[in-house]
């Protein structure tokens, strides 16, 4: 599957994004999909996982209460709404889909399949 994710700017902080993700080439609803970030001179950490039909999701600690991954099956699209964000939260952010479509992992090495990764900047 061809992952591509878009969505990310320069936003103050406080400010919302909205992330998205589109999926083509294989059955969108066959993966379960995750949301990775990497900071400059850092490793790329998890952000958040959800399963195939969106009935199970996981946070990482540092964003949970402020960012919402949801997905549509039927447009091939994952999300990741970004509310009162901080600086700490500028990375590139890159989502990928894993094959057991009920999973919801926090290893990068579970992901099979990655995008090309979006730019987000937090100015304080």
């Amino acid at each position: 599957v061809q992952l591509q994710a878009f969505g990310g700017g320069l936003v103050q902080a406080g400010g919302s994004l909205r992330l998205s993700c589109a999926a083509s080439g294989r059955t969108f609803s066959n993966y379960a999909m995750g949301w990775f970030r990497q900071a400059p001179g850092k490793e790329r950490d998890f952000v958040a996982a959800i399963n195939w039909n969106g009935g199970s999701t996981f946070y990482a600690d540092s964003v949970k209460g402020r960012f919402t991954i949801s997905r549509e099956n039927d447009k091939n699209t994952v999300y990741l709404q970004m509310n009162s964000l901080k600086s700490e939260d500028t990375a590139v952010y890159y989502c990928a889909a894993d094959r057991s479509r009920w999973s919801l992992a926090v290893g990068r090495s579970e992901y099979d399949y990655w995008g090309q990764g979006t730019q987000v900047t937090v100015s304080s």
